[in-house]
């Protein structure tokens, strides 16, 4: 069951990076996403203020938010701070590069949760997942060479460093996940509600420098419908991937490999409503990343 339900995780996964790119295009990223956590929070608000006051009724919907000890609080904060700095690259960088090349470069998270999944977890790997590991990292080089035909030199370009640095930060982020979930025995809904309040304080601390106080900045920036679908899309695709996560099972290497199928949804659906260039080209590193997860999925 918990492979399905990081299916669907995927699935809203790619469905929240199409919404995110509309989001972030000649926009100003930190507002763009704290509009976009502000709208998850205000999802799970209901849920909040109903585990308060009406505890039973929310306890039959299953969206009891639990109350945790200051100790997990100070979890939860840490794992704000490390997606706050993962996403505020990954905007930046989506902001400056193609989507076809972004998201590819993101689905070597795997890889990096692989080898932190052997480390801290003593996940066993088979052969093929190990095949399946290092065909995804070969199909990451291949789209480094396409981008170079956009313009886009993966050695001097720091947009693509930035991406890099956010996909590392993401995947301990997701290792990180799973001692919340399993250890601290944390519910997903009571983590998705907590973690969004961290980050929006965050955010806001990092608004009242870089943008509150400039009317320029302000002016520039473009309020849009997918700013709150990006938000909603992520607590929906959070949600699920938390409740993976809860099975005792559930293997994290696995899981964020298959995480990585929202690339049919961002490269094929992507490539086609922004008009993206190479984008044949692209299908062929596409492929191997999709047969790496395949053989993860099925060795």
């Amino acid at each position: 069951m918990w492979m399905y339900l990081g299916l669907l995780a995927a699935l809203f996964l790619g469905l929240h990076n199409l919404c995110k790119k509309h989001a972030v295009q000649g926009n100003e990223v930190f507002p763009v996403l704290l509009g976009t956590i502000t709208s998850g929070f205000l999802i799970l608000l209901p849920f909040f203020i109903g585990s308060v006051y009406f505890p039973e009724g929310t306890k039959e919907l299953g969206f009891y938010i639990t109350r945790i000890p200051w100790e997990t609080h100070g979890f939860i904060f840490i794992k704000s701070m490390i997606m706050a700095a993962s996403w505020i690259l990954a905007y930046q960088a989506l902001k400056h590069l193609p989507l076809t090349i972004v998201t590819p470069i993101r689905s070597a998270g795997p890889f990096f949760t692989f080898i932190g999944a052997i480390l801290i977890y003593n996940e066993t790997p088979k052969f093929l997942q190990w095949i399946g590991f290092f065909l995804i990292i070969f199909s990451v080089m291949l789209y480094s060479k396409i981008g170079k035909q956009e313009g886009i030199h993966f050695k001097r370009n720091k947009w693509v460093y930035a991406i890099i640095a956010a996909t590392f930060l993401g995947a301990a982020s997701g290792l990180y996940d799973k001692f919340l979930i399993q250890s601290l025995t944390l519910n997903p809904q009571t983590l998705q509600f907590w973690f969004c309040w961290y980050t929006i304080l965050i955010l806001l601390v990092i608004l009242s420098i870089t943008w509150f106080p400039y009317k320029e900045k302000r002016k520039a920036f473009k309020w849009r419908w997918t700013i709150v679908a990006v938000g909603v899309l992520l607590q929906a695709a959070d949600y699920f991937y938390f409740k993976a996560l809860q099975d005792p099972e559930a293997l994290i290497m696995l899981l964020s490999a298959i995480k990585r199928s929202q690339l049919i949804i961002a490269v094929v659906i992507g490539g086609l409503v922004f008009k993206e260039q190479n984008k044949r080209k692209k299908l062929v590193p596409l492929t191997g990343i999709l047969v790496g997860i395949f053989l993860i999925l099925y060795s």
